[in-house]
């Protein structure tokens, strides 16, 4: 039977490794259960993962390119509305995939999920 993750992203995507390690996670999850469901919500600061036109230097990693990764297994990517507006950061900016979502959605997404991760 198929899994419903949720992985709930806090940090920046870069200074830390936590947005990493948990687009690395959820990645591995969409290829190991395809026919599972993986949700992503970007909150806080990891709302700028999902920026367009992210230029990292060579051999290092790039959030943008993870994302579209996932979203091209299918997974769900949503971030923050209000931390969006927070960071002045519009959906004209965003990497095509990831949509602008809410406290109700992610509440909804949380009590339809089999499994949560916060990162």
């Amino acid at each position: 039977m198929p899994t419903r993750t949720l992985l709930i992203l806090n940090d920046p995507p870069y200074g830390t490794e936590r947005c990493y390690n948990g687009l690395r996670l959820a990645n591995a999850l969409a290829k190991a259960d395809p026919d599972g469901k993986v949700s992503v919500f970007l909150m806080a600061d990891a709302v700028l993962a999902a920026k367009a036109k992210q230029k990292t230097p060579d051999g290092y990693y790039n959030l943008e390119r993870m994302l579209k990764r996932l979203i091209a297994a299918k997974g769900e990517v949503m971030l923050c509305g209000t931390c969006m507006d927070a960071r002045g950061i519009s959906e004209q900016e965003l990497v095509e995939g990831p949509r602008r979502s809410t406290m109700d959605e992610l509440a909804a997404a949380t009590l339809a999920a089999e499994k949560i991760l916060v990162f």
